[in-house]
């Protein structure tokens, strides 16, 4: 069955004024509407349909389209398109309770076989973080620093099944970037992690790392329940 076109009309007039491109228009009008949830995940998000509701050409749309991807907040499949991306607070949950096992874990063997090479990297890399505005940038940042604290663990399987859930949770560190301006509290996270693995102390290290899993999913819960009940 032939979906309708999305109804934008109401985001388009409230970011018509705001920006001086048309792809910048497009991207923070279709940005509003999905994390408002007004358009649902799943949802197509067609070109031709998208062009016609904000009175432009199809190639900014294209471009607009590739920087929500970037966010997380949009996904592109072969034969449908583009369409909004599913975000699940239960997916969330589930990769995170195997981070909260896994990561400590890891750590706990790395941590006496770091170098200060090794943290030194690991600080260059928060300190990226730091001015990083690229929400695919930032993402593939933190996937460097924590493996780096993890990377001297000597357990291959460990570390490979660690990277597979980091690489599961960067969709969702991108959607909390655009919807939550989530990296500062995440920065004082890492940087209490990496403060504690330069003291050597394997316990804080590792409450660390379950309280900066934990947190994240906490957020996105709370943010999706209040979405759903506006």
């Amino acid at each position: 069955m032939t979906q309708p076109p999305l109804d934008l009309s109401a985001f388009v007039a409230r970011h018509r004024p705001r920006f001086r491109t048309a792809t910048e228009f497009i991207e923070a009008a279709l940005r509003d509407a999905i994390l408002s949830g007004a358009v649902p995940g799943g949802a197509p998000l067609r070109q031709e349909d998208i062009a016609t509701a904000f009175g432009v050409s199809r190639m900014p749309v294209r471009e607009a389209l590739r920087q929500l991807e970037a966010r997380a907040l949009v996904e592109f499949h072969p034969h449908r398109g583009a369409v909004v991306a599913e975000i699940s607070a239960a997916d969330m949950a589930d990769i995170g309770a195997i981070r909260a096992a896994l990561e400590p874990a890891a750590l706990r063997a790395s941590l006496p076989h770091l170098t200060a090479a090794d943290l030194d990297l690991a600080a260059d890399l928060a300190a990226e973080m730091d001015a990083e505005t690229d929400a695919g940038r930032m993402g593939e940042l933190n996937r460097r620093f924590h493996m780096t604290l993890y990377a001297r663990c000597g357990l291959p399987r460990l570390l490979g099944l660690v990277e597979q859930h980091l690489a599961a949770v960067d969709r969702y560190l991108r959607f909390q970037m655009a919807a939550l301006d989530y990296n500062r509290p995440s920065q004082e996270e890492h940087r209490a992690l990496l403060a504690a693995c330069r003291a050597g102390d394997a316990e804080a290290a590792c409450r660390v790392v379950v309280a900066h899993v934990e947190q994240a999913q906490v957020s996105l819960e709370a943010f999706l329940a209040e979405r759903e009940g506006a």
